[in-house]
């Protein structure tokens, strides 16, 4: 007769969970060394953990239905990355770093949709990586390990991926946006003023990114790095170009990598003047400069699609909505809007209505509640609430 497996004691279980990103405005200048300004919202990945005496890592996904396990001491990355390369890779570059992580049994539960641009992946990497850390007794600072993170998504699940969506996760304070330098790792922290609403609508259309053109973005911003280093050394990246240094080598980039250039160069100052108009508290010009973003998103970049265009069109003739546009990696996803505190509700209202009226399908939607970043979390016995440890 099989032995039945003992329940873990309530002193073995520990919880941990980690927010999604919100990027207000920088978008594809992360992995051009460029500047970001995003932010949490209370939408969470969140890990039950139970530790185990061996060496293996045994993960139940609820939203996959899925269960797979690994032995620490067994990692390979995989041709064909699937969720469970997400942790492997976490896993693998803690122990890269000398860290000895036991076996655990990780129960994980997301609330962020899945290809939408809030970063759902950094979040599943931040709240595992936290969770194995917790149960080795050790911890790193935030900046370290958004760095591990970032690694082990490039090296394990195949994208090329900047720092900003794990540094955010990990970093970003409640209540704040967050100014961060991709090159020096510098960040400012801003408060997002009690005026400032912002609502994210999800458009429906799904992407994965190692199946999309986001690596081919990538690509296209190194080869014309390599170009322009030829005549001018110190571009190591886009973030060293300047839009009089643009205008002049726009015949050797030809139309297509100087339009992806003028993207990250424009992009990278409409962040710098983001910023500034958060610390005055300028909704009004803040507005001004998400909206160009998402021009110049859709047309340098070429990274919307119809889907979006249409639902930002919608968004910006909404109640108080100062300026709309995609988040993420692009090729669908979720529109991000600007819109004063006070109308948000009817804006949602307006957005909802007239995007179902388009397109038959009511539209998922989330008002953006800054949040803490990934951290372990106790319930509380009195009242069963979750508050930070």
């Amino acid at each position: 007769m099989r032995k039945r497996r003992s329940r873990p004691s309530l002193d073995e279980v520990r919880q941990f969970r980690a927010p999604a990103r919100v990027n207000i405005i920088g978008e594809h200048t992360d992995y051009n060394d460029g500047l970001v300004l995003p932010t949490t919202t209370a939408l969470f990945t969140s890990v039950t953990a139970v530790p185990r005496p061996d060496r293996i890592i045994r993960i139940e996904s609820r939203e996959m239905r899925n269960v797979q396990s690994f032995d620490l001491d067994d990692i390979e990355s995989a041709k064909n990355p699937g969720w469970i390369d997400y942790a492997k890779g976490v896993a693998a570059e803690l122990e890269a770093e000398g860290i000895h992580l036991p076996g655990a049994n990780l129960e994980i539960e997301s609330r962020i949709p899945l290809g939408g641009g809030l970063s759902s992946s950094a979040s599943f990497e931040l709240a595992v990586a936290t969770a194995l850390l917790r149960l080795a007794d050790r911890s790193l600072p935030g900046p370290s390990l958004a760095t591990i993170c970032q690694r082990a998504e490039i090296r394990y699940a195949g994208v090329n991926c900047g720092i900003m969506d794990q540094f955010t996760v990990a970093c970003c304070k409640r209540g704040n946006a967050i100014l961060l330098d991709c090159r020096s790792l510098d960040a400012e922290q801003v408060a997002i003023p009690q005026s400032a609403g912002m609502l994210i609508i999800d458009s429906g259309v799904k992407h994965r990114l190692p199946e999309s053109a986001y690596n081919k973005r990538s690509d296209e911003c190194a080869e014309a790095v390599k170009i322009l280093s030829q005549d001018v050394p110190q571009v190591v990246a886009l973030r060293d170009l300047k839009m009089d240094m643009l205008e002049m080598q726009k015949d050797r980039l030809g139309d297509l990598l100087y339009r992806r250039c003028r993207h990250v160069v424009s992009e990278i100052q409409r962040v710098r003047d983001a910023f500034a108009a958060l610390q005055a508290g300028d909704l009004s010009n803040l507005g001004k400069l998400i909206s160009a973003s998402h021009t110049s998103l859709r047309d340098d970049f070429d990274v919307s699609c119809d889907e979006v265009d249409q639902l930002v069109e919608i968004a910006d003739q909404s109640p108080g909505v100062l300026g709309s546009r995609m988040i993420g990696a692009g090729f669908g996803g979720c529109v991000l809007s600007l819109v004063e505190s006070d109308n948000i509700d009817a804006a949602a209202r307006q957005v909802r209505q007239k995007y179902e009226d388009l397109t038959g399908d009511e539209p998922w939607m989330h008002i953006v509640q800054a949040a803490d970043p990934a951290r372990e979390i106790v319930r509380a016995e009195s009242n069963e609430s979750l508050i930070q440890k």
